[in-house]
């Protein structure tokens, strides 16, 4: 396994685009969490007129969900980075390389499944480490700082639903601009219909339980947890129910992939 990551490690540690990306993750998620607290988003206009309905978000326990929230928009530059990876391989023929040096298809796909998880782990320290400073400067202390902390875990999950997501595309499309347009495609656009559609038709929300956005119903935006709290949203679907099928994607992604892999040729 390290030896695997070893390799994925050689391939990107001088790969711009790949420290273009994750410096965007890296420094974006913060500075836009820190012009939230600070009121960008207001109800009543703008300047000291408006009301900072967030100003509480950043204490703890919310600052969890509400880092959350926001992580998952962010996490989209670690999921295009997936897809540049692996239809790298494709473009410049290293897959083949691989296999020349002794890997077999396994090898290459477990390297390529283990260096996402990697980066949901290494996202996930970081989002944990931006919610002691965000809650402790908000709350003034470190108290109640284990509240709520569940809400890191299903941070973590939803990253390996759309890392996952993405290293199936890659893997299906072989093209970087075709992948990474199909994949913005899906889940800004088509997903969004789809859960319309099918929550229109049924009497429990079954659009939600779609591959994206299962995740994303663990960790929505602060203003509908509120809303949701404040008064009946109709029939709902439990987050213990979200987490397990967002859990069910991330082994079809992989088993998809693998598929995909054995049936194809290099």
């Amino acid at each position: 396994m390290i030896a695997l990551l070893a390799v994925e490690w050689l391939k990107i540690k001088r790969y711009r685009t790949f420290w273009v990306l994750a410096i965007l993750f890296l420094l974006l998620l913060p500075l836009w969490n820190l012009e939230i607290a600070n009121g960008l988003i207001k109800i009543g206009g703008g300047g000291k007129n408006g009301i900072n309905f967030l100003s509480t978000a950043y204490s703890f326990p919310q600052v969890w969900g509400n880092l959350g929230f926001w992580g998952s928009i962010f996490i989209m530059f670690i999921s295009i980075l997936i897809i540049i990876i692996t239809t790298n391989e494709y473009g410049f023929r290293t897959n083949r390389q691989n296999v020349i040096d002794g890997w077999d298809k396994m090898q290459f796909y477990h390297a390529k499944v283990l260096l996402l998880i990697v980066f949901s782990i290494i996202a996930t320290i970081y989002l944990f480490i931006l919610g002691i400073i965000f809650g402790g400067f908000n709350s003034g202390s470190l108290s109640g700082m284990f509240s709520e902390f569940q809400q890191v875990a299903y941070f973590f999950l939803l990253s390996l639903d759309y890392l996952g997501f993405a290293l199936f595309i890659a893997l299906w499309i072989r093209k970087s601009g075709l992948a990474i347009g199909l994949f913005l495609l899906y889940s800004m656009i088509i997903e969004n219909i789809l859960k319309s559609i099918i929550n229109h038709f049924t009497d429990k929300p079954y659009g939600n339980l779609l591959p994206l956005q299962a995740s994303d119903e663990l960790l929505p935006f602060p203003l509908m947890q509120f809303a949701k709290a404040m008064m009946p949203m109709g029939p709902d679907i439990s987050l213990t129910s979200y987490a397990f099928v967002a859990m069910c994607w991330c082994v079809i992604y992989y088993f998809a992939g693998r598929a995909i892999l054995l049936r194809n040729d290099w």
